[in-house]
């Protein structure tokens, strides 16, 4: 057996014992934790990157920096400034029937949380929700993705040289190993991936009725409206689809162009990325996709496109490229999609941009509606009524209005999808609530105006109920 996977029982029962023995850590405790967790980031960072770095077969230093390691520090530096008022019991009405009484809402650590994060972001995706469960008082036990061991491994190394395995520990392995790991009992378990493994993590969690959080993804939309202006509108979709190569769960997935300006939006796009990547796919601020099985997989997903009828732009300044070693593909935009086509059926995950044009706002608020409710949803335009037929008509984790991408930079904000784009959210105040078990405390004084409705009944309860019920 996989020393991982024999390992796992001792952990969890480790941290079940310490959480125990101390089940609410003080404020200065938490706070405590959550400065030696910024420290390791900050005083590793260029570590962490290089690691990133070779796993992914190239990605750019300056993009970890301010993808990653900014994004941590700034969620732990929110939570630092908020983490006393948050863990403060709030008051709730009782209400009159019930007075003289107290209600409050006491926030209680869980206990032991498991995190499973995926590869795409291995330093964020793995140490933001630790930073929300660690601030609500959990011990966690930590899976990242088996695609980037080395980044894997440099975890296991810093987090263990800060914190005890009994409150933080990290598991490596392979995929075997995350199955096992998501049949724990835990208090809870948050998975971050696709949709089709978050099921398989749902159903381990069901046979132990752990409450999950899932952080999935699928075909999030970016609808272009008539009245956008197309440069910065493309733009804005540029980047968003070029960051990390589009290994994004909220990159945009394809886009909805107004008929007629789909030879304009290919050439402004050109324009984009020539100037965001000067060197274009040969750029080193532009990241490889993560593995061969990946960039298989993209591949796949052109040709079959192709063999449907689609055409396909590569959007570099040549116009063209040869599959090389490296694993980085500039970005394509595919014309002339259909619903067969497979990339049209899956979510992309990767510098692959279908644009499916549109005759009339009603047609696509009906085709975004009959659909998987995505994580993101893109809207570029200033047409108010289309903005609340946007926020009325149709479902997603977030919306963004004129822009891609920031709403995950936003800490105040919760971040989580909805329907087959996960359940549940954490960042800010609702990752401090994820992981914390709000309990309902009711405090009761000696006078109980409750007794008149005691047993046995009679006229004074008769009395009672037709003034309170009766209308």
């Amino acid at each position: 057996m996989d020393s991982e996977s024999s390992r796992l029982g001792e952990v969890f029962a480790a941290q079940r014992a310490a959480f125990r023995a101390l089940p609410y850590p003080s404020l200065a405790q938490r706070k405590s934790n959550l400065r030696d967790l910024a420290a390791i980031v900050s005083q590793n960072r260029d570590a962490i990157a290089a690691a990133i770095d070779e796993d992914f077969g190239g990605r750019a230093k300056d993009e970890t920096m301010t993808l990653e390691v900014m994004q941590v520090l700034q969620l732990i530096s929110h939570i630092l400034t908020r983490l006393r008022r948050w863990m403060r019991p709030s008051r709730k009405s009782a209400g009159l029937l019930y007075m003289p009484a107290r209600a409050r809402l006491h926030y209680q650590p869980l206990g032991v949380v498991g995190i499973v994060s995926p590869w795409n972001y291995p330093l964020d995706l793995a140490l933001s929700p630790l930073a929300c469960a660690l601030a609500a008082g959990n011990r966690v036990m930590l899976k990242p993705s088996e695609h980037t061991p080395r980044t894997s491994e440099l975890f296991r190394q810093l987090l263990g040289e800060r914190f005890g395995e009994e409150h933080v520990a990290v598991i490596t392995g392979d995929a075997e190993v995350g199955v096992e790991f998501s049949r724990l009992p835990f208090d809870h378990l948050m998975f971050t991936g696709s949709t089709a493994v978050g099921r398989s993590v749902m159903a381990s969690a069901a046979e132990n009725l752990t409450p999950v959080t899932l952080e999935l993804g699928g075909k999030s939309p970016c609808i272009v409206g008539r009245e956008a202006g197309l440069s910065q509108a493309v733009q804005r979709i540029c980047f968003g689809k070029s960051i990390n190569s589009a290994q994004t769960c909220i990159a945009p997935d394809h886009v909805f162009l107004p008929r007629g300006r789909e030879e304009e939006f290919v050439e402004e796009y050109r324009r984009c990325y020539a100037k965001l990547y000067p060197d274009g796919e040969l750029s080193s601020d532009y990241s490889c996709v993560i593995n061969d099985a990946q960039f298989d997989r993209l591949q796949a997903l052109l040709e079959d496109a192709r063999s449907k009828g689609a055409r396909v732009e590569v959007a570099n300044e040549a116009g063209e490229w040869t599959a090389g070693a490296s694993r980085r593909m500039p970005p394509h935009i595919i014309l002339d999609v259909s619903d067969e086509m497979t990339m049209m059926q899956q979510e992309i995950f990767g510098p692959l941009l279908p644009v499916v044009l549109y005759d009339s706002m009603d047609e696509v608020i009906e085709e975004v509606a009959r659909g998987e409710r995505p994580l993101a949803l893109y809207y570029f335009g200033g047409d108010r009524r289309n903005h609340r037929r946007i926020l009325r008509e149709t479902h997603s984790g977030g919306v963004v209005f004129n822009d891609t991408s920031i709403q995950f930079a936003i800490k105040s904000l919760p971040f989580g999808g909805v329907g087959a784009s996960g359940m549940g959210s954490y960042h800010g105040h609702e990752g401090f609530l994820t992981f914390s078990h709000a309990r309902a405390v009711v405090s009761k004084g000696w006078l109980n105006p409750l007794r008149l409705g005691y047993p046995p009944y009679g006229s004074r309860v008769h009395k009672l109920i037709e003034r309170i019920f009766i209308r």
